[in-house]
């Protein structure tokens, strides 16, 4: 057998007409397959990033279950709760996300009606959305509100939701309905806005707010740095404009913050703890008050200071939920990074889940820490961006499995008040020890060639005989753009050895995060190279060279006309190509995508001039299934007989460095189809880079396409310096702008950005 880059079993794989058949079929998601010689619980779940943690009872068994919401990709993960006492129990149903609405940045789980089943809180356009439960005999949903409103000094107004804060969402003064604190659009200060549904109609079954404190706590959080200051005097007292504003810009940034509320020392009435945004630490602030006037008197800046102190960069979010099934709820931190563009991510991609067990009780917590890869360690997981690809690596016959990676979280540091994030890409070798339809893999080693060494991001590996030693070589694309060559000096059919790397090999250099796949296009028996890119396009170079000396030359940077960036969401497309062939030598083609969807193209051969056709007999991994399984975004697919010598499976790597596996199978059993009166997530306002120097860009995307929208760059004391009428996707000049903290809004959208020149 020989193996290109994703490409298995290039000479015998299936007959064309099976193709047809397992392409419409098999959309089955095989998330327990345990393929590896050391098994784990959750292999094929994809990994976790950005997490968020909430109960709900998802099989009306009356046991609450465990949904794991992981932002980036925006994930939702559903884990059923098998109920064991004093034991972390949970077995993982991908199928059963289809039961929720479609989620996007941020979500809470909190029964506001008191009926005994919990509702959804979620970010909405600048506000906070609710989903009311209505499960009957199934788990269902119906969407109460859009914006949920607060009556501020002279009349209802929506309450801000951000997708830079996470709001607390709590009973706070003891009513039995669900208050809300939120921090002011500028940051500092929390806003109070207490549900007067008991009050004004006997029960807690209503949304009925009112601010009650523009600065609950009376305590203030810097704009600049994670400092706490108690005893402060609330400059909103009669409108929505502080009377001072003066902060130094010395500091690092802070411009967003995780809340929690909580009673950390018996006292009965709600404390807090809070994460920023550019920081490891979570902090706690103990409440010396009441119920009725929250008043902070003392702060931990180090919690838990009496365990293990949360160093989590960046931007820790806890949560207090009972996860070993003893009554006593725990707290699980993870980051709130919404970063979705790598060359600004900061946050730890790998040990991100840090999991405290709480030995005292749910008023008197005492957190003890266990684990820092709570969850993500019964997991295959390699930092963030996974790029499997099926090689045999020493020839004995059996697809082995690379994961090559965005790259693993190494350090962080701050340079002028700015957060910096160092990650070191490598590629793990999972190797198969199985036999031919059943696969066992061995994770032989984590750096696959030493690769750390070079301090690369985005590696993405391809193999073949460039060399006609009869050895296969190996070439990786990186974030950068380039290629580089590693020439195999190893004997046939044993395990590689490399030789020193040829950078920049042959000057090929597409656009940045280049991912190459060595395939012969054109079969004329050479090799040829075609590389994915940033931009969503493919480049095809053709091998005109010799079997010994090859030569790439490029004939288009559109191969096949093909660009998977939809521009609703993004500037880019992050395409990753996986050429294959079936037994009759039918060449298709799979694509992964920012989106998260895998494209496949037929009638390639004799149109490599012309546009390829895309089919949709292969299923979409976004929501082309009845089950809606989503890879999340940034996928790249790898293809191959793992299982079945006629039947194909597919391994997709996603952004949060994890895999999902699809294999032939009966489905799933869907317990219910698409849930009443969702919102579709079609309506999200995303920039980058921020901070910002010269310029920020900005995506809208929403429904109502080609719309004009007004974008207006706001100060911190609430005046307009920028405004203009621009599309949805724009980039506004802010060289004329001051360093500092800002509020950009377009639309309907608020966003807080900073200013760095």
């Amino acid at each position: 057998m020989t193996f290109y880059g994703c490409l298995t079993d290039y000479q015998n794989l299936f007959k064309s007409a099976a193709i047809k058949i397992i392409f419409i079929i098999f959309p089955l998601f095989s998330y327990n397959q345990n393929i590896l010689d050391t098994p784990l619980k959750y292999p094929w779940a994809g990994g976790l990033n950005s997490c968020q943690f909430g109960k709900i009872d998802i099989n009306l068994d009356g046991i609450k279950d465990l949904v794991i919401f992981d932002r980036q990709g925006n994930r939702i993960l559903p884990f059923i709760n098998e109920g064991i006492p004093d034991s972390i129990s949970y077995s993982f149903h991908p199928e059963l996300a289809s039961l929720f609405p479609d989620l996007h940045d941020w979500v809470f789980f909190y029964d506001y009606d008191c009926d005994g089943k919990e509702d959804i809180f979620t970010y909405g356009n600048g506000s906070i959305r609710v989903f009311h439960n209505i499960s009957d005999t199934i788990l269902k949903f119906e969407l109460v509100t859009k914006m949920i409103e607060s009556y501020y000094y002279t009349g209802q107004v929506g309450i801000l939701g951000t997708t830079v804060d996470y709001p607390a969402i709590s009973d706070i003064d003891g009513d039995g309905a669900v208050d809300i604190l939120t921090f002011f659009g500028l940051g500092s200060y929390i806003e109070y806005h207490r549900n007067l549904s008991v009050q004004n109609y006997g029960n807690c079954d209503s949304l009925d707010y009112k601010l009650t404190s523009s600065c609950w706590g009376d305590f203030k959080e810097s704009a600049y740095s994670d400092s706490i200051t108690l005893n402060i005097v609330c400059p909103y007292k009669k409108s929505l404009v502080p009377f001072s504003c003066s902060e130094t810009e010395k500091d690092p940034k802070h411009v967003g913050s995780t809340l929690l509320t909580i009673d950390l020392n018996n006292d009965g009435v709600k404390d807090l703890l809070t994460g920023g945004i550019n920081f490891p630490n979570l902090i706690a602030l103990y409440n010396g008050g009441t119920r009725d006037s929250a008043h902070m008197i003392s702060v931990d800046t180090l919690f838990p200071s009496y365990s293990k102190p949360v160093h989590l960069y960046d931007f820790p979010c806890p949560f207090f939920i009972d996860m070993d099934n003893d009554s006593i709820n725990d707290l699980i931190v993870s980051p709130f990074d919404p970063t979705n563009n790598p060359a600004y991510v900061v946050a730890d991609n790998f040990r991100c889940v840090w999991f405290y067990k709480n030995i005292g009780t749910n008023s008197n917590p005492d957190f003890q820490f266990v684990t820092d890869r709570f969850f993500i360690s019964e997991m295959i997981g390699v930092g963030s961006n996974a790029f499997p690809v099926l090689y045999d690596v020493n020839g004995d016959g059996l697809p082995d499995l690379l994961i090559g990676d965005f790259g693993y979280y190494d350090s962080s540091y701050y340079k002028e008040g700015y957060l910096y994030s160092d990650y070191i890409s490598k590629i793990a070798y999972y190797k198969n020890i199985g036999t031919l339809n059943n696969p066992l893999f061995h994770l032989e080693t984590d750096d696959f060639a030493n690769l750390s060494s070079l301090h690369l991001k985005g590696i993405y590996p391809t193999f073949g005989d460039l060399d006609g030693d009869g050895s296969d070589d190996m070439i990786i694309g990186n974030s950068d753009g380039s290629i580089i060559f590693f020439r195999n000096t190893a004997a046939p059919h044993n395990e590689p050895v490399y030789a020193q790397p040829q950078l920049h090999y042959k000057n090929i250099k597409t656009g940045v995060f280049s991912t190459p796949q060595l395939f012969d296009l054109d079969k004329d028996g050479l090799l040829d190279l075609i590389i994915g890119e940033q931009n969503g396009n493919l480049s095809y170079f053709r091998n005109t060279g010799t079997a010994n000396d090859p030569s790439f030359s490029l004939v288009t940077d559109s191969l096949g006309k093909i660009n998977v960036t939809n521009y609703n969401l993004s500037y880019y497309g992050y395409s990753t190509p996986c050429l294959f062939r079936d037994k009759d030598g039918n060449t298709r083609l799979l694509v992964g995508s920012d989106e998260g969807i895998v494209h496949y193209f037929i009638n390639i051969d004799g149109h490599l001039n012309e546009k390829f056709t895309e089919s949709d007999s292969l299923f979409s991994l976004v929501s082309g299934t009845p089950f809606q399984i989503s890879s999340g975004w940034r996928t790249a697919p790898a293809i191959g007989n793992l299982t079945d010598s006629l039947f194909m499976d597919i391994i997709v790597g996603n952004y949060s460095g994890g895999l999902n596996y699809y294999s032939k199978g009966d489905k799933p059993q869907v317990i219910s189809s698409v849930h009443e009166q969702h919102e579709p997530v079609k309506n999200h306002f995303t920039i980058f880079p921020n901070p910002a120097d010269q310029f920020v860009n900005g995506v809208v995307s929403s429904s109502k396409q080609n719309k004009l929208i007004t974008v207006s760059l706001i100060d911190v004391m609430g005046k307009i310096l920028l405004k203009s009428q621009t599309g949805q996707n724009f980039s506004l000049s802010l060289s004329n702008i001051p360093s500092g903290f800002y509020i950009l809004r377009a639309g309907d959208f608020i966003q807080k950005i900073i200013i760095m020149h």
